[in-house]
C-alpha cells in the first residue's frame, strides 16, 4: 500500500463512517464469537477456554488502528511486512509488533487463539499459503477473522492505489478457507445497506477514470463528508451488526469470514 494511503487511513480511521461502521460490525461479531468457551459458558477478561490469557495475532496491522480495540479480547501481537508502516504503530504506543511475512509467520505452531486479517489477503499474491500459515499458528479451537473487498467488477483505482491484487466473492473465499483446512463458521457480505449508493458511485468513478483519468493518489476515502452526513452513514452501516448476529447478507461491498 502506498505510504500516502496509510497516512490517509491513520488520519481518517477514528471519524470516517467506513472505519466506524466496520469496527462496529467486526467487534460485535468477535465479541459474540469469543464470549462462549468450548463448554458454552461465558469467557471474560480476555481469557481463552483454558483460563489463560487469550493470545491474538493481527496480520497486516499497518497503521495499528485495530490493535487497541483487539486488546480487550487478550494479548495482541501485530505483524506487518514493512518496518516503515510499523512506525505508525510505534507512534501510537504499540510495542508488541513484529516485522514479518504472512508466507512464513515467525511463530511456533499453535501459538494463537485468534488471528485477524482485516482487509489483508487481497494484497497477497498467494493468499492460500497465508491461510495455511494461519491454520498452523492457530491453537485447536482457535478462530480466524478475515475481511476482504467484494466483487472483481468493482476493481478500480482505489484497489490499485491500495495495492489490491483481487476482490472476492463468498464462494471464492469459502473455497480458499476450505483448501487451507479452515472451517467457516460465518461467511457474509457486509456494507450492504449503503451498497445501492456505493455501486453507482464506484461505476461512475471507473468510467471517469477511463475517460479522463483520476489523481494518482485518489481513493474511495478521498471524499470527506460533512459531519451530519458522515454520522448518518456511520449509523446506517453500523446498524448491520444487529441483523448479522442472526443472518448472512447475500451481497455487499465487502465480505467477512469467521472460521475455525
Amino acid at each position: 500500500m502506498e505510504i500516502s494511503v496509510y497516512e490517509q487511513f491513520a488520519r481518517l480511521e477514528e471519524e470516517h463512517f467506513w472505519f466506524q461502521g466496520r469496527r462496529a460490525i467486526f467487534f460485535d461479531l468477535l465479541e459474540r464469537s469469543l464470549s462462549e468457551t468450548a463448554s458454552g459458558t461465558a469467557s471474560t477478561n480476555g481469557e481463552a477456554s483454558n483460563g489463560q490469557a487469550r493470545q491474538i495475532l493481527e496480520i497486516g496491522c499497518g497503521a495499528g488502528g485495530m490493535l487497541g480495540p483487539l486488546a480487550r479480547f487478550g494479548n495482541v501481537t501485530g505483524l506487518d511486512i514493512s518496518r516503515e508502516y510499523l512506525q505508525f504503530c510505534h507512534s501510537r504506543g504499540h510495542r508488541r509488533i513484529v516485522t514479518g511475512s504472512g508466507y512464513e509467520l515467525p511463530f511456533r505452531d499453535h501459538s494463537f487463539d485468534l488471528v485477524a486479517l482485516f482487509d489483508v489477503i487481497e494484497h497477497i499474491e498467494d493468499d492460500l499459503q497465508v491461510l495455511r500459515e494461519v491454520r498452523r499458528v492457530l491453537r485447536p479451537g482457535g478462530r480466524v477473522f478475515i475481511s476482504v473487498p467484494a466483487y472483481q467488477f468493482l476493481f478500480s483505482q482505489n484497489d490499485r492505489v491500495a495495492h489490491h491484487l483481487r476482490r472476492y466473492t463468498a464462494s471464492k473465499l469459502r473455497k480458499n478457507l476450505n483448501a487451507a483446512g479452515l472451517q467457516p463458521a460465518k461467511l457474509t457480505y457486509f456494507n450492504t445497506f449503503l451498497f445501492p449508493l456505493i455501486l453507482p458511485a464506484v461505476l461512475v468513478l471507473k468510467l471517469k477514470e477511463r475517460l479522463f483519468g483520476l489523481p494518482g493518489d485518489q481513493t474511495n476515502l478521498s471524499h470527506e463528508f460533512n459531519k451530519p452526513v458522515n454520522s448518518m452513514f456511520a449509523w446506517i452501516m453500523s446498524a448491520e451488526r444487529w441483523l448479522l448476529r442472526h443472518i448472512d447478507f447475500p451481497f455487499g461491498h465487502s465480505l467477512i469470514a469467521l472460521a475455525k
